[in-house]
């Protein structure tokens, strides 16, 4: 890979990278692996990535060194809404709906490098103790997002797949759940998972249930029950692993997330909250994957 990368893609906002950054003369945005006390001859000016940076829109770009290794599926703790508003002097919902539109710009980004599976963290089964106005306004944002974007995911061939006891929500959400999950099943492009009233401890409870109520009317024996089993009746049967999992917020902990599933997961944290999270926070994140070491537990 060349020590100098040019950026591509009509940018930007913030970039959170390990890396210096200059402005040639011909208004291109390039990278420097390593830290440096000159400005390259052609450069107008220079920046040290200490932070983020806000800098100029460039035509095109793309830190992204090996599009033959993506991760398949990735996860993210949509974490820091409440923390973006409080910095704001606004309330909490207004960081929720901030979010939302968050979600809009990450799955486009995703769709568009190659991204197969995206799973979204929206709301946990220990969510419900949060003030009741915060939790009507979050029912209300899933309502008003499925409305609004299901067409548009359709239209773009994602598929919509609801993770969690989508049985015990408001009726209204259960409704536009369902007939988003029906509208778009067919779809063969990116799958969107968004976890709703999910716990990873809940998932894994409810597969062993339904494994003994099997086991009960003897449909499986207990030779039968192995890892592939057991994956059988998690609400992720239909998709791979995570291969990596993404939080913002400068927390570092999974929060009940796909406890059972991220077993060889990459982790990837950054202190952005989740409403200024960019495509090129997110094609960071997947630049750092790639210049990973996976061994999944062998040398």
């Amino acid at each position: 890979m060349d020590d100098t990368r040019l950026l591509t893609e009509d940018v930007l906002q913030a970039v959170h990278l390990p890396l210096w950054f200059h402005r040639s003369r011909d208004n291109k945005i390039q990278t420097i692996d390593r830290p440096c006390r000159y400005i390259p001859a052609d450069s107008e000016e220079l920046y040290e990535d200490t932070d983020r940076f806000q800098y100029y829109r460039s035509e095109e770009i793309s830190i992204l060194s090996d599009k033959d290794n993506l991760p398949e599926h990735i996860a993210i703790i949509m974490d820091g809404n409440g923390r973006w508003a409080k910095k704001r002097n606004l309330p909490r919902t207004m960081g929720h709906k901030a979010g939302v539109e968050t979600i809009r710009k990450v799955i486009k980004e995703a769709d568009r490098i190659g991204i197969k599976y995206i799973t979204l963290y929206a709301f946990s089964t220990e969510n419900w103790r949060r003030p009741e106005e915060e939790v009507t306004a979050l029912m209300k944002l899933l309502v008003q997002y499925l409305k609004s974007e299901v067409k548009e995911l359709h239209k773009n061939d994602v598929v919509l797949r609801v993770l969690g006891e989508i049985d015990k929500l408001p009726k209204e959400c259960e409704r536009e759940i369902k007939e988003a999950i029906e509208l778009t099943k067919n779809n063969k492009g990116l799958i969107l998972n968004i976890a709703f009233n999910y716990g990873g401890r809940d998932e894994i409870v409810r597969a062993i249930r339904l494994i003994a109520e099997e086991y009960k009317d003897n449909n499986i024996n207990i030779e039968d029950i192995n890892n592939e089993l057991v994956n059988n009746y998690l609400y992720t049967k239909d998709s791979p692993d995570p291969d990596l999992i993404i939080r913002p917020s400068g927390e570092q902990r999974l929060s009940n997330f796909l406890l059972w599933q991220c077993a060889y997961s990459e982790f990837w944290y950054s202190n952005v909250c989740w409403p200024d999270f960019t495509e090129l926070d997110l094609q960071k994140a997947i630049y750092d994957y790639q210049n990973r070491d996976r061994r999944f537990g062998g040398v």
